[in-house]
């Protein structure tokens, strides 16, 4: 966005009076467009120590309307699994042959899946995966015997989320072309997600900061009082 266009879209959002979350979307989809879709965030700060083990946020969530991207799978299997796994949408299936193109340098992919008869072998890529969010984990249901279902879900939109080191979590909800209605119920869906996974050793308030943004617009701050109530958790 050029400054211009920046300078614009930032007069129409008063950045020190929270918004509802259906008068954010409105908002954002008033702003200054830019040249390309963009993308939809939900930016969330969390009262959470990232240094106790005991309060890693962590989840997965089936957006209702996806994230408007394609997301390239690839499915660490082998015999009738293979066939299942493209039968399902994945993009690439294989066993130590995947394995090596990847440790080769290509990693043109979104999400990996894995058999755990196979994540012995997948582990030696950890050092390649790990850093960039890609390896496969029971918790987010990438390392399971039903390919099948793994694959159909990642393609319907299923997304895993977790809390980074500054217990910060940035969420991509849709594209802005996405109608108001699709950003608002993917939203919701992830905030649920969010509070359901609030760790049990968490006490009062778990989510104090708000913000919605697409790629290239200010943020608009959300309100958050009672919104822990309203997804099924006390605050």
């Amino acid at each position: 966005m050029s400054s211009k266009r920046f300078t614009q879209a930032a007069s129409k959002v008063d950045r020190k009076t929270p918004y509802a979350m259906e008068a954010a979307v409105s908002l954002l989809k008033e702003l200054p467009p830019a040249k390309f879709n963009e993308a939809v965030q939900l930016s969330v700060s969390l009262n959470i120590d990232p240094k106790k083990t005991d309060q890693i946020l962590r989840g997965t969530v089936t957006l209702p309307h996806g994230t408007g991207k394609t997301r390239r799978v690839v499915v660490f299997c082998k015999g009738e699994q293979e066939l299942q796994a493209k039968e399902a949408g994945a993009d690439l299936v294989g066993g130590p042959e995947l394995i090596q193109k990847i440790q080769d340098g290509w990693l043109d992919f979104d999400v990996a899946v894995a058999t755990p008869d196979l994540m012995r072998d997948v582990s030696r890529l950890g050092k390649v995966l790990g850093p960039r969010g890609l390896m496969p984990s029971p918790k987010a249901g990438t390392v399971t015997d039903d390919v099948a279902k793994a694959v159909k879900e990642v393609k319907l939109g299923k997304v895993e989320f977790k809390m980074d080191k500054l217990s910060n979590i940035h969420f991509v909800i849709g594209r802005i072309s996405f109608q108001p209605q699709q950003l608002l119920e993917n939203g919701r869906a992830a905030l649920d997600a969010i509070v359901r996974a609030r760790p049990s050793s968490v006490k009062g308030r778990m989510i104090t900061r708000l913000v919605l943004s697409s790629t290239m617009s200010p943020g608009i701050p959300l309100k958050t009082d009672g919104l822990e109530a309203d997804m099924g958790q006390e605050s």
